[in-house]
């Protein structure tokens, strides 16, 4: 009896994962699935940023550090003490009164490290420079991108190759809403 080749799970099939999350199915008129979908294609590219919360150290927690640097090669004997603490309100954040924390809500910046739901520490009180990275406000929608600025002319570079970069038309108007700092990810 020949072996059934249909059916069971198989390395490349299935639905590719696009959104970044678990799906559901639902049910959807027929007449309004292509404009389902370009909500979705343009939810994509303009939801980028979402939860913006300012930022409130109430804990002051001091966490012990380490003298000896980690290597990223073959480990070195580990030093048995410590000699400093760290607090974490004073490492990551510069200006308390314009800090924000944004949650990261879409792909457009991968290859810069920032993944769906990173967590941004975003400093509106620096001015922002070529190359960094920051949260603009584009007709009225958040994006985080990274600023170009060349002889004079203000872009910004998605770091996706599946995102477009946006460059600007007479009227539309680029607000820097903030400076990226840091990022908090997760790794577990």
């Amino acid at each position: 009896m020949p072996k059934n080749t249909h059916g069971g799970k198989r390395e490349g099939a299935g639905r590719k994962f696009k959104y970044n999350e678990a799906t559901k199915t639902i049910r959807v008129p027929e007449s309004r699935v292509l404009e389902i979908k370009e909500f979705l294609h343009k939810t994509k590219k303009t939801m980028e940023v979402m939860n913006i919360r300012q930022i409130e150290p109430t804990t002051q927690i001091e966490i012990p550090l380490a003298l000896e640097r980690i290597q990223a090669g073959f480990p070195s004997p580990a030093q048995d003490y410590i000699d400093n603490k760290l607090d974490l309100n004073e490492h990551l954040i510069r200006n308390i009164h314009a800090s924000f924390i944004v949650r990261v809500n879409s792909l457009s910046m991968i290859n810069a490290g920032l993944d769906v739901n990173d967590e941004l520490i975003v400093d509106r009180s620096l001015e922002a420079k070529h190359r960094d990275i920051v949260i603009a406000l584009i007709d009225n929608d958040f994006t985080v991108k990274r600023l170009m600025i060349e002889a004079g002319v203000y872009w910004l570079k998605a770091e996706n190759p599946d995102f477009d970069d946006l460059h600007f038309n007479d009227g539309q108007e680029l607000v820097i809403w903030g400076v990226v700092t840091r990022v908090i990810k997760n790794f577990r």
